[in-house]
């Protein structure tokens, strides 16, 4: 979607000096939520019948933003919390129920995987199409598409009709056009979570080049870790309302709160199961150093502490690692391991040793949680610590496996 109105460029002066490229202004949004699921039932309560069988869901519920030109904004919350919503209210995709959204600039927006693709038209095609509606005309489409193509790498795919396409080379294509319609201001989804660790990287070096020329960028992610590293500001919603908008380590630690209430609440409506607690956790390679790069081969230490205050008998100790776009890339319980654990009365150190890694290179993150013998979360410690493994420069990936080539008869 293009939108027409210039955006100054921005200095480096304080935030706000510069313009407000999008404001949004006690924006409401409702959904009406049908509970007759079958057509006879539908006909039945047809009129004010109906109306019972009906109910108001309110996704965005009075929010008021302003964002300045060269922010990065992130969205965060849990599922439902209106993070998707406000995003396609912002890129005009969906109009509020009540409110307005102001923008400025050309917004590109890549949200739902396969948005503004059509699945009988090929690569090739649907480039042209997607421009398009991106605001680039044929001739600008045309010098770029070399460019487009190349940064997707889907190679001779592009003629194949992406119904045939993976999610991964959709994301692909998708973002490839998205970034080189040149916005001022681009909007993404979870859809970056898609793709493999090579792609990621390249769309995460993108971004940051948005950033060094002063673009506005909104981002939805459930990444708490890329959320840190790279907004400015973070909005975290919950049930439609804005419940923080500032600073990203205040809003991380917030959601980490709200998170923890919704569990408790989860549980004490459940089965009263004690308190649990996840003291800490920390992660290095064996005979190396916290701070040391974790390279294939090496084993894994994940020293934990948990407490239990009122006792449990029967609980699993849980791990579980994930990259920096928040995708699992290993996970393992004591339970799954086939350990019984002692019954926990008072505190307990464990340590789990993952032996002969061969992890990708990137930074990845450590998640430990505490469960009792049902699954269900005691207490969750999310993105504890972090190891980083260096680039080989022979191979790409979340998996690193040593390459050779020998010549064949």
């Amino acid at each position: 979607m293009a939108i027409s109105t210039p955006v100054a460029p921005s200095t480096s002066g304080a935030t706000a000096e510069r313009p407000d490229v999008i404001v949004i202004d006690h924006v409401r949004k409702r959904f009406v939520v049908r509970k007759d699921n079958t057509i006879r039932e539908r006909i039945v309560t047809l009129g004010r019948a109906g109306r019972k069988h009906r109910q108001d869901f309110w996704a965005l519920d009075d929010v008021t933003v302003s964002i300045q030109a060269g922010t990065t904004v992130g969205l965060i919350g849990q599922n439902g919390s209106g993070k998707s919503t406000l995003l396609k209210a912002i890129g005009g995709i969906i109009q509020p129920t009540s409110g307005t959204v102001s923008r400025r600039g050309r917004l590109a927006a890549l949200l739902e995987l396969g948005a503004g693709f059509h699945p009988d038209l090929s690569g090739r095609e649907n480039v042209f199409l997607n421009a398009s509606l991106l605001g680039l005309t044929r001739k600008e489409t045309e010098e770029r598409f070399d460019d487009i193509l190349a940064f997707s790498g889907i190679g001779d795919f592009i003629d194949t009709q992406v119904k045939f396409y993976s999610s991964g080379m959709y994301v692909r294509l998708a973002f490839a056009v998205a970034v080189h319609t040149d916005p001022d201001v681009l909007l993404v989804d979870e859809v970056l979570a898609v793709g493999d660790e090579a792609f990621q990287r390249k769309c995460l070096d993108r971004i940051r080049s948005f950033q060094e020329q002063g673009k506005t960028i909104i981002i939805v992610t459930h990444s708490l870790s890329q959320v840190q590293d790279m907004c400015d500001r973070v909005v975290l919603l919950n049930k439609g309302k804005v419940l923080h908008d500032g600073d990203p380590i205040g809003a991380v630690s917030l959601f980490r709160d709200v998170l923890e209430e919704r569990r408790a609440g989860e549980l004490s409506a459940d089965v009263a199961v004690g308190r649990g607690t996840v003291l800490q956790a920390s992660v290095h390679a064996d005979g190396k150093g916290p701070r040391d790069g974790v390279t294939p081969g090496d084993d894994l230490l994940v020293d934990m502490e948990f407490e239990h205050l009122d006792g449990v008998e029967d609980w699993e100790a849980a791990v579980q690692v994930n990259n920096t776009s928040g995708q699992v890339v290993y996970g393992t319980t004591t339970g799954i391991m086939g350990i019984h654990l002692e019954p926990l009365h008072g505190r307990k150190k464990l340590r789990l040793r993952i032996a002969d890694t061969n992890f990708g290179t990137g930074k990845y993150f450590i998640n430990v949680s505490m469960m009792d013998s049902a699954g269900r979360h005691l207490h969750d410690l999310p993105e504890c610590d972090s190891f980083e493994v260096p680039s080989f420069g022979d191979a790409v990936g979340s998996v690193y496996a040593k390459p050779s080539i020998e010549e064949l008869d």
